[in-house]
């Protein structure tokens, strides 16, 4: 990742805008077909037909030589889960994480969704995590730090007795699927406070949240990112961009100002 954040022009949010809106509009497409029964790997082949349908490109596959369109995370899953011929069951959490290139400007959002009828610990989990998301996008304005918005994670998160993946962080987006800056979502005091947010950065934030402690491993697939102690993962994820009238959620489906 090049450390130089790239300020966007107001014609590259338009391309940025329409590109984060087939992934939020995806997504939401992909959740409703989320139910037991349903292999990762057949929501992953919709995903892919449904983009290619609309013009766009898949931004995962092909990424680091990564297989698939989508990463499918059940459980204790965080990140990166490979889509497979495993079947959904019920009382799991699937997350749902995503991007498409639309004319060379990518878009990236993620949800986790839960699979028929779950417990109320996973209900929790989701509902604290995106609230996370929410206090996180609310913290992203004009003015505001970097760190702003990892504070307003990890506080949140810790409130209510979670625990913040420090591994995988969110990230600048633009005509590159990862640009500066790196997004934590915790207090890092060795980074300081960050750069002053202003109008023309994009950013991919995704807090991450376990129900155990913070600490993941990955398996012998060289992808898949799950919880050490085997506890329950949500991950939701917004692209945002700061302008000079406010923060744009561009993966909202009605891109709403925060």
């Amino acid at each position: 990742m090049n450390d130089q954040i790239v300020l966007k022009a107001p014609w590259e949010l338009q391309l940025l805008r329409r590109s984060n809106h087939l992934v939020a509009e995806t997504l939401q497409a992909l959740a409703g077909r989320v139910k037991p029964g349903v292999t990762t790997l057949e929501l992953d082949r919709f995903a892919e037909s449904y983009l290619l349908a609309q013009g766009a490109k898949p931004a995962f596959k092909g990424y680091r030589d990564y297989p698939f369109t989508l990463c499918t995370s059940i459980n204790e899953q965080v990140v990166h889960g490979l889509p497979s011929t495993r079947r959904l069951e019920e009382g799991d959490i699937l997350s749902l994480d995503m991007g498409a290139v639309v004319d060379g400007y990518y878009g990236d959002a993620a949800i986790t969704v839960p699979v028929g009828r779950i417990s109320p610990e996973a209900e929790r989990l989701l509902r604290v995590t995106r609230e996370c998301l929410d206090h996180a996008v609310a913290a992203a304005r004009n003015g505001a730090r970097l760190a702003d918005i990892g504070s307003a994670v990890q506080g949140h998160a810790e409130r209510n007795g979670y625990s913040v993946v420090r591994v995988f962080v969110g990230h600048g987006i633009g005509k590159e699927l990862h640009e500066a800056p790196q997004i934590p979502n915790f207090v890092d005091p060795s980074r300081g406070r960050g750069p002053v947010l202003k109008p023309g950065m994009v950013l991919a934030i995704e807090p991450m949240i376990n129900a155990g402690g913070p600490d993941v491993r990955v398996l012998p697939d060289k992808w898949t990112a799950v919880t050490s102690d085997g506890s329950l993962s949500a991950h939701f994820e917004h692209t945002v961009a700061i302008t000079e009238n406010g923060t744009e959620v561009l993966t909202a489906l009605e891109a709403p100002r925060a």
